[in-house]
């Protein structure tokens, strides 16, 4: 069944590119999506399957019944963009001003819509069921999928893939890991009060730029002398706003951060030694302040079972030095609400090319893909989906 499946993607690459163009062009960010969910409802309705729109808000889900029983794999795609100025020169580049697809989405939302064509081809060998979920606002908590799921996205889905077309891997690369995957990503906001006055006076001020960079270099210290250096964690100030004129001291400062943890136990220690370094620091020069700590994604976890059976699938299919176990990163990404539901696996699919000059991070202005991806990225979601349902019905045999 994997040559079909093949060699039908390998027929709608074409198609999978002009889509990926097509939704490239014309981005809309996190909680703003309209065009993009109508069109992937739309194409989903003229494959012929169910399709429910407006789930959790803004989320298609497409639901393909294969002729025989089985059991049921949910396939995930997310569509938002950014609010980036895009600066690739692409000649399908963002029409709109300020919004940019910067991170692959509309390469994930390509290729999942050209596997549910193809897959839709084979509906009479496939043995269960096959779920198409299109996500919204990835990139912005609280996210799309937590409102998806609370909207039955997951009811009666038994195993869940989804992939990230990651451009720090090579294209021809697929990267897997057991258990931790990506991090939970949280942030931070730390407002200082201080007493402002003349730059010539200081005696009489409350220097509010000194205890906010005293709070910084303190921060930078609970990592690596307060966590267990075996539990990875990121504690970075991306921040810091005051001051004004050049002779004026600062009443205020305010520092914004992001934490990143795979431990909730890690999370919860830096949370409590925070709030005491910034307690401290303050109290010492005489400064008030507000701490305000948001918890965003928690931490990707793949099932160790699931990923298993994905990394045979994956060397059924690619070269087996090209199936790569990669370290954990520490990234953040909302797929880690359908994994502490379900059993499933999240994985890179090699998207970066040095010779064609794609080498740009995600999320840079620069970013692109290399298209090709996609239809690797199709092949082994395809893969693994359809060797889930196998596994699962000899299984049962047995």
């Amino acid at each position: 069944m994997f040559d079909k499946l093949f060699e039908k993607l390998d027929s709608h690459y074409p198609e999978m590119i002009e889509l990926r163009r097509d939704f490239h062009s014309e981005p809309e960010l996190a909680f703003e999506e309209v065009i993009t969910p109508k069109k992937v409802a739309t194409y989903l309705s003229n494959l012929g399957i169910e399709v429910r729109e407006g789930v959790g808000g803004r989320g298609v889900v497409g639901t393909l019944r294969g002729e025989k029983p089985g059991k049921t794999v949910a396939l995930r795609a997310d569509f938002d963009a950014l609010p980036i100025q895009e600066e690739t020169g692409l000649s399908f580049s963002s029409k709109v001003a300020g919004k940019m697809h910067a991170c692959g989405h509309d390469g994930h939302t390509a290729t999942l819509l050209v596997l549910a064509k193809v897959l839709t081809k084979l509906k009479q060998e496939i043995e269960g069921t096959i779920v198409f979920i299109h996500q919204f606002a990835e990139e912005q908590a609280p996210g799309g999928a937590i409102a998806m799921i609370e909207d039955g996205c997951l009811d009666g889905v038994d195993m869940i893939y989804g992939t990230h077309l990651w451009s720090p891997l090579q294209y021809g690369d697929i990267g897997y890991s057991y258990g931790r995957m990506m991090a939970a990503a949280d942030r931070f906001v730390i407002q200082v009060q201080g007493r402002g006055g003349h730059g010539a006076m200081p005696h009489e001020t409350v220097d509010a730029v000194m205890v906010g960079s005293s709070i910084a270099l303190m921060l930078q210290q609970l990592v690596s002398r307060n966590t267990n250096p075996m539990e990875p964690a990121v504690l970075t100030i991306a921040s810091f706003h005051a001051g004004g004129a050049f002779n004026v001291i600062s009443d205020t400062a305010k520092l914004e951060g992001t934490v990143r943890t795979f431990s909730e136990s890690v999370q919860n220690q830096l949370i409590l030694r925070m709030e005491e370094t910034i307690k401290g620091v303050c109290a010492a020069h005489g400064a008030d302040y507000e701490f305000n700590y948001i918890k965003g994604y928690p931490a990707v976890i793949n099932n160790e079972e699931a990923v298993h059976q994905f990394v045979q699938s994956a060397k059924a299919i690619h070269p087996p030095e090209r199936v790569l176990e990669i370290e954990p990163v520490m990234g953040g990404e909302d797929f880690s609400y359908y994994l502490q539901k379900i059993p499933g696996v999240f994985f890179f699919t090699g998207a970066g090319n040095k010779e064609q000059g794609i080498i740009y991070p995600h999320h840079h202005p620069k970013f692109d893909i290399d298209e090709r991806s996609m239809l690797l990225a199709a092949k082994q979601l395809g893969a693994a989906c359809l060797s889930y349902l196998v596994s699962k019905k000899e299984s049962e045999v047995v």
